[in-house]
């Protein structure tokens, strides 16, 4: 087996955790050395070749798997916390996790079969999504193949991570930065010390090194979809028209918030948990802002005609042609054309049409 281990000097390494079948190819889980033992930073996903590597990896890094002391999930998605009930088992180490991301967990170990199957295709149905989309979904309810929820195994963590905590971590200062957006409980973790890579990587003039998880990487734009409830009555929670919208969530607008936090901190170095450790967190935020900034006026413009989410996704630039990406792959750019149509919505530049059903948006 082939470790990909990278010493990030001052007691801190990155594992590459396969992802199967998955064009991200792995996620860089993040060993963090502290006077109680090793701290692991996210897990990877639940797979037998990823728990071999994590484990081979944290051997590589000079520990035992029975040394580790922690591990802290910049929050619950399968990736990142898939792995963490084995961790638990195999070690007793905690699990700490921003407690809006553990209700999420939290939930969707409680969902009853087919309840995540009708939220998915009540939310489906008033974005708009054509029969050929929903069939699948239909048969399987009609066949009484209740869809499980994603992530029930989860393991539940056992401690909470407040934002703007100093961690208990003997012989480290690792500040807790709650960035929600992709997650709601997401979660970066800054390290407050100078560090042997700050004379290269820290050309900006910034502090400490922060362990980012998908909220700032150096070459993607991380999925921001709407929040999802498996404890909804079936629909999303825009389906009852106008009203409603004024009290629904704002990922987009979350996101973009928790970027220019990110962005006057200004660390020396990012340690992502995909791609690579990269500086001028900054410039990449401006970036990211101005990337979002741009859809959403392409979208608005869109709006002159009313239009329901999935039409706006069907005409939104992906990484592909509409008609190449996998039906799954849809179902995550709707919800990500919903967070953008939200966000116009909060902004005051676009409305729902009253009455419309699926629901269509305009530009205001």
């Amino acid at each position: 087996m082939t470790v990909q281990v990278t010493d990030h000097r001052g007691g801190v390494w990155s594992i590459a955790v396969p992802i199967p079948d998955n064009p991200l190819g792995h996620t860089l889980v993040h060993l963090l050395e502290t006077d109680r033992g090793p701290v692991l930073i996210d897990t990877g996903w639940d797979d037998p070749t990823a728990w071999d590597t994590l484990v081979a990896g944290v051997t590589a890094c000079g520990f035992a798997l029975a040394d580790l002391h922690g591990v802290l999930l910049t929050h619950h998605h399968p990736d990142h916390h898939g792995l963490s009930g084995k961790v638990r088992e195999a070690t007793g180490s905690w699990l700490a996790m921003h407690a809006a991301d553990t209700a999420v967990v939290r939930r969707t170990r409680q969902a009853a079969p087919g309840q995540w199957l009708e939220y998915l295709l009540a939310k489906l149905t008033a974005a708009g999504a054509p029969q050929e989309h929903l069939a699948p979904l239909l048969e399987a309810r009609a066949a009484g193949r209740g869809r499980r929820a994603p992530g029930r195994r989860a393991a539940l963590p056992d401690r909470d991570i407040a934002p703007g905590e100093l961690l208990d971590l003997p012989g480290r200062r690792v500040r807790a930065i709650w960035t929600p957006g992709h997650t709601p409980g997401h979660v970066c973790l800054h390290l407050e010390e100078d560090h042997p890579a700050a004379g290269s990587a820290g050309r900006g003039g910034g502090f400490g090194r922060l362990f980012s998880g998908d909220h700032l990487l150096p070459g993607i734009t991380p999925h921001i979809g709407l929040y999802e409830d498996p404890e909804d009555d079936g629909g999303p929670p825009c389906s009852n028209g106008v009203e409603s919208l004024g009290d629904a969530t704002d990922p987009l607008g979350d996101y973009l918030d928790s970027l220019e936090r990110i962005g006057r901190l200004a660390p020396a170095e990012v340690l992502p948990a995909h791609q690579h450790a990269f500086s001028d967190a900054p410039g990449r935020v401006r970036e990211l802002i101005a990337h979002h900034e741009e859809r959403l006026s392409g979208l608005r413009a869109l709006l002159r005609e009313p239009l329901t989410a999935w039409q706006l996704a069907e005409s939104m630039e992906w990484n592909r042609p509409w008609a190449q990406i996998p039906y799954a792959s849809r179902t995550i750019a709707v919800s990500e054309a919903e967070a953008h149509v939200r966000r116009l919505v909060k902004l005051g530049r676009a409305e729902p049409v009253a009455g419309s059903d699926p629901t269509r948006y305009v530009a205001v």
